[in-house]
């Protein structure tokens, strides 16, 4: 890819209001199969992509490659560098089935109640009392903190207030008023990189001998939101997803749960026997 393409392809994902992180990526990729072919990134045939997705690779990173070749192949098009798209007549792979993963209760008190730093349990507040990513984790601010309330900078920059859960209140009420709470030991003006909220949750979680990772506090938030009676709409507000079939990804339904459900259907009315 000539820089001059890349520097082109990124004004336009922003022009669309994509996640810098999802653009980073997208450049990243196909810099890297063009790489991997042997061929210039505006060049690719249908038979470099097919051979290259069908290397040995987890389906999830299969998926994200092909809807990154998709975009830039389709982007090629229609600005007038190449006339044909090598993916049309590629069928698109298989999308794996996501299932929620999250921590069980008993797992976060356990995690809580174990050796970390106040920071780091400061980080799983936010993360199961919150639901926030790890990448928001990162960014949170004391001047975020308004009342009752929350502000959360998501993907793509889309802000939310969330209202405050008394445990991430009482968090609010001991951290920094004003400037990032957890700023970068390297350069204090800037926050924490969200890859260094992740490892110090996941460390944290190994060394209590839980095999979970940051995101399963996610889970466990959305999980229980409608385990204790929170409507899925609801659920997927304050998750902040676009759509509910994300939201069901993240949301765990027990035994109990489905056992009560079918006891909410009425019975069949029945004429009175005769005798």
């Amino acid at each position: 890819m000539t820089i001059s393409d890349a520097s082109q392809w990124r004004v336009e994902m922003q022009a669309r209001g994509m996640s810098p992180r999802t653009i980073v990526e997208r450049l990243r990729i196909v810099d890297r199969i063009s790489a991997h072919c042997g061929a210039t990134a505006t060049e690719l045939t249908r038979e470099d992509l097919l051979a290259y997705l069908a290397r040995d690779m987890a389906p999830s990173s299969r998926a994200t490659y092909w809807a990154a070749l998709r975009a830039w192949s389709g982007w090629l098009q229609r600005t007038g560098r190449r006339t044909d798209d090598p993916t049309a007549t590629l069928d698109a792979p298989r999308t794996p089935k996501c299932s929620p993963h999250p921590i069980t209760t008993d797992q976060l008190m356990a995690l809580l109640g174990s050796d970390m730093w106040q920071s780091t349990r400061a980080m799983v507040i936010l993360a199961a009392w919150a639901g926030l990513r790890v990448h928001e984790i990162a960014k949170v601010r004391g001047e975020d903190v308004d009342g009752g309330s929350l502000l959360v900078v998501g993907k793509g920059g889309r802000t939310d207030r969330l209202p405050m859960h008394p445990e991430v209140a009482a968090l609010a009420a001991r951290m920094p008023k004003r400037g990032w709470w957890f700023p970068s030991p390297a350069d204090s003006t800037r926050p924490v990189d969200r890859t260094s909220v992740s490892a110090g949750l996941s460390r944290s979680m190994h060394r209590a001998g839980i095999d979970a990772s940051a995101h399963s506090l996610r889970h466990w938030f959305g999980t229980m939101l409608v385990r204790n009676g929170v409507d899925l709409r609801t659920a997927q507000q304050l998750l902040r997803h676009e759509s509910l079939a994300t939201t069901a990804i993240y949301v765990q339904v027990d035994d109990e749960q489905r056992r009560a459900g079918i006891a909410r259907l009425p019975a069949m009315e029945r004429p009175p026997e005769t005798a």
